[in-house]
């Protein structure tokens, strides 16, 4: 997996923060992603002209568990916490991945991201075309939500589709360039 690369990143904080040397950090990196308790999202990966970032991002499969391992014990916490945006990604993506993986599919999710910021939290493949998707813990829509979403229809017009913004707001919508979805129904982006 091309997680290595990114233990090796990982390696240098922790091993500077805890003394443990980089055999060991791997080593119970895999055992935690081989129990299924930690999910590497890799980069999308596409000749396109960018320098693209190559280093997966690490996921809980248990939100849960990684809200506990925070400290955060309640709903009154969770709302002030500064890793609540984090935390509510991670649930949207594991849901995504969650539904392919009872189907019996490969997860066929990747994120985008370049040198210059530019950013899609979840990029779903489906044959040679892709779906964005943003996800966003706020209740209420901003149109600062889609810049990721345009930026790469802009790039890629041919291979990218409408677009997702997976929020944990009421109102939905339908528009041309993207659609706006409560994030418990951010599975059926992922058909």
């Amino acid at each position: 997996m091309n997680g290595r690369i990114f233990y090796t990143n990982l390696n240098l904080n922790f091993r500077n923060e805890t003394g443990v040397s980089a055999p060991t950090i791997n080593a119970w990196i895999s055992v935690l992603e081989a129990s299924f308790i930690l999910f590497f999202l890799e980069p999308y990966q596409a000749n396109i002209g960018k320098r693209l970032i190559k280093s997966p991002k690490l996921y809980f499969y248990d939100t849960g568990l990684a809200a506990y391992l925070l400290g955060i014990e309640s709903n009154n916490q969770m709302e002030r916490d500064p890793l609540r945006g984090g935390l509510f990604e991670n649930l949207v993506i594991m849901e995504m991945v969650k539904k392919r993986l009872n189907q019996g599919l490969d997860p066929n999710l990747f994120f985008y991201r370049d040198n210059n910021t530019n950013e899609v939290d979840v990029l779903y493949q489906t044959g040679s075309n892709l779906i964005p998707v943003e996800i966003k813990s706020a209740e209420t829509f901003q149109k600062e939500f889609i810049k990721g979403l345009n930026y790469l229809k802009k790039i890629m017009p041919d291979k990218t589709g409408v677009g997702y913004v997976v929020y944990s707001g009421s109102q939905e919508q339908e528009g041309e360039a993207f659609r706006l979805i409560h994030y418990e129904k951010a599975h059926t982006i992922v058909t």
